[in-house]
C-alpha cells in the first residue's frame, strides 16, 4: 500500500565501539540494516525508515543528533544498540537531539543457536546489556522517548514502533502549522481562551488572527465556472436535498456554501495554513455560518475549531495526520446532551453543523436549514450518524501552567431511534469505565466541551504524543476509578510544577 508519508522518514541509529574489530562491526551493519529493511518494508510502520552507519563515537552521534534535526524530512530516530556501545559516548548527541526517540530493544536473533554459541556469538550479540547502558544513560539526562521491546519480526513491535512514528508525524505536523482564527473567540467563553505563545513554545504552532471580511472578499472573487463543478461534485457523492438541487428554491444556498469552501481553499493555501477557526459571533458580511466547507474541509485533513477554538483545531489537525491512511477519522465533536436511562447512559455529541464526513461510511445527506444563532441565512450542512465503533475523545485545555490533554475511551453506538428532527451530522457513544465515573473525572480534570473524536486511531497515539511533547495526559477507560483519577491530577499538578523548575 501507498505509504501516507511519503515524503517524511526516520532515521534507524545503531550503536557500537571499535572494540570488537572489522569483522564483528561488518556483521553488525549487515544485521542492523536487514532490521532497518524489516521495518520499512512493515504495514504497519507509514514511513521510509533510512538506515544509516553503525555510530562508534562522540562525535559521529553528535553530528546525527544534530543531522536529524536539521532534515525537514525526518521526524524522528530510532535507536538500537547492537553490541555495547559505552554510554557516555552518547550524552553530547543525546543533549542535542530535538527530533522524537524512538529506543527499540531488540537483537538480530529471534531464537538463540545454543549448541554452537561461542564467545564471538556473544560479543557480536549484546543488546541485552548494551540496551540497558543506553537506557541508563536517557533516564540520567531526562529524555523524553518510547522503548519498545521485542524482535521486529513480531506484529506487536512493529505495531508500537507505527503508533509512535504517527505520533512524530503530528508531532512534525504541529511544528509546520499555521492557524488562522477569522475573528476572535465567542464572547465571555473561558474554555477557548488559551496562551498562544506558550502554544508556539510546546506545539510549534503559529496562531494568528485574520479579519472575517479577508474570508467575504474571498467568497465574493470565487468566479462561477468554479462553483458549478463542485457543485456536480456535492450531487455526485451526496443526497442532495430536492430544494438545493439545480432549479430547486434553494439551490442560490448551496451555491453560496459552494463559494466559502473554494474561498477558504484558496485563502489556507495563501497562508500556507492546515487549521482555522470560525465564529457564529463574528460573521462579517457572511450570508452564511460556513458548515458544508467546514466539514468538506476537514475531510481533507485541515483542522478546525469553533467558535475561535484554536486549541481544539491544532488537535483535530494533528488527529488528522495521526490518522493518515487508517480507515476511520476525525472531527471535532461537543458533548451536547446525555440520554440518562439507569446503566445505558449514552453521550450524544454534535456541533451546529461543523462534524467532519470521514466519520461514516455512509453516504450523507446535503441539507438546509435554520441555524438559530448567529443571525444569517439558512446554512447547508451534510447530516449523517458517525459509524458503530471504537473510539477516543480528547480535549486540550489550558491550565495556566501548563497544557492538559484529557482523553475519553468510547463506544460509539447506533442512536436508539432515527433522528429526523434534528437536522445536523451527530455520534452516540458510551463513555468507558461508565458514563458517572467518566463525566466525574472529565468534569475533574477541567476537561474542555469541544474535542476532537478520532475513530481511525486510539489513545496509544494520543500517549505517544503527549510523551513526545511532554505535556499531560489524563486517559479515562476501563481502568478508571475516580478515588485514583482525583489521586493522578494532585499528583500531576505536583510534578509538572516541579519539572518546569523555578
Amino acid at each position: 500500500m501507498t505509504k501516507p508519508y511519503a515524503d517524511r522518514e526516520v532515521w534507524f541509529l545503531t550503536g557500537s565501539q571499535d572494540l570488537y574489530g572489522e569483522d564483528t562491526l561488518r556483521q553488525v551493519a549487515a544485521q542492523s540494516q536487514e532490521i532497518a529493511r524489516t521495518l520499512d518494508a512493515s504495514s504497519d510502520v507509514p514511513v521510509r525508515i533510512v538506515w544509516k552507519p553503525v555510530l562508534k563515537d562522540s562525535a559521529s552521534i553528535r553530528r546525527a543528533a544534530l543531522d536529524a534535526n536539521s532534515d525537514d524530512a525526518v521526524i524522528g530516530v530510532i535507536a538500537w544498540m547492537h553490541t555495547f556501545s559505552p554510554a557516555k559516548m552518547w550524552i553530547a548527541g543525546l543533549d542535542a537531539l530535538r527530533t522524537p526517540l524512538l529506543h527499540l530493544h531488540t537483537q538480530a536473533n529471534v531464537d538463540l543457536p545454543w549448541s554452537t554459541i561461542d564467545m564471538d556469538f556473544m560479543n557480536l550479540n549484546q543488546a541485552a546489556h548494551g540496551d540497558r547502558e543506553f537506557g541508563y544513560i536517557q533516564t540520567r539526562l531526562g529524555v523524553a522517548r518510547k522503548t519498545v521491546v521485542g524482535h521486529v519480526s513480531n506484529p506487536a513491535v512493529t505495531t508500537s514502533i507505527g503508533t509512535w512514528v504517527r505520533a512524530a508525524a503530528a508531532w512534525a505536523a504541529t511544528h509546520e502549522l499555521k492557524l488562522a482564527r477569522f475573528g476572535d473567540n465567542m464572547r465571555n467563553v473561558a474554555v477557548t481562551e488559551g496562551d498562544k505563545t506558550e502554544a508556539e513554545l510546546r506545539f510549534g504552532v503559529s496562531v494568528n488572527t485574520w479579519g472575517v471580511n479577508d474570508l467575504v472578499a474571498a467568497v465574493a472573487d470565487v468566479p462561477d465556472s468554479d462553483v458549478d463543478p463542485l457543485v456536480a461534485e456535492y450531487e455526485d457523492l451526496y443526497d442532495v436535498a430536492p430544494e438545493l438541487r439545480k432549479g430547486g428554491d434553494r439551490h442560490e444556498s448551496l451555491r453560496y456554501g459552494a463559494r466559502q469552501e473554494l474561498a477558504l481553499l484558496q485563502l489556507l493555501g495563501d497562508l500556507g495554513a492546515t487549521a482555522f477557526t470560525t465564529n457564529f459571533e463574528d460573521l462579517g458580511a457572511l450570508r452564511q455560518l460556513p458548515g458544508l466547507a467546514v466539514q468538506r474541509l476537514m475531510a481533507k485533513g485541515f483542522g478546525f475549531g469553533a467558535e475561535g477554538d484554536w486549541k481544539t483545531a491544532v488537535l483535530v489537525r494533528a488527529a488528522k495526520v495521526m490518522g493518515a491512511g487508517l480507515p476511520g477519522g476525525a472531527s471535532l465533536m461537543e458533548d451536547y446532551t446525555y440520554d440518562l436511562v439507569p446503566g445505558d447512559e449514552k453521550i450524544l455529541g454534535a456541533h451546529m453543523l461543523e462534524i467532519c464526513p470521514s466519520l461514516t461510511t455512509a453516504r450523507p445527506s446535503l441539507e438546509v436549514h435554520p441555524l438559530g444563532i448567529g443571525g444569517r441565512e439558512d446554512p447547508v450542512r451534510l447530516v449523517f450518524d458517525t459509524d458503530a465503533g471504537p473510539g477516543v475523545v480528547v480535549a486540550l485545555s489550558d491550565m495556566r501552567d501548563r497544557f492538559r490533554l484529557t482523553a475519553n475511551v468510547v463506544d460509539i453506538v447506533a442512536p436508539d431511534e432515527d433522528l429526523p428532527r434534528l437536522p445536523v451530522a451527530r455520534a452516540v457513544w458510551k463513555p468507558r469505565p461508565d458514563f458517572a465515573t467518566s463525566a466525574e473525572a472529565w468534569l475533574t480534570a477541567g476537561g474542555a466541551h469541544h474535542t476532537v473524536l478520532s475513530t481511525a486511531v486510539g489513545i496509544d497515539v494520543f500517549e505517544d504524543f503527549a510523551d513526545i511533547a511532554r505535556t499531560e495526559l489524563l486517559v479515562i477507560d476501563e481502568d478508571t476509578t475516580r478515588r485514583r483519577f482525583r489521586d493522578e491530577i494532585r499528583w500531576n499538578s505536583a510534578y509538572f510544577r516541579l519539572a518546569a523548575g523555578i
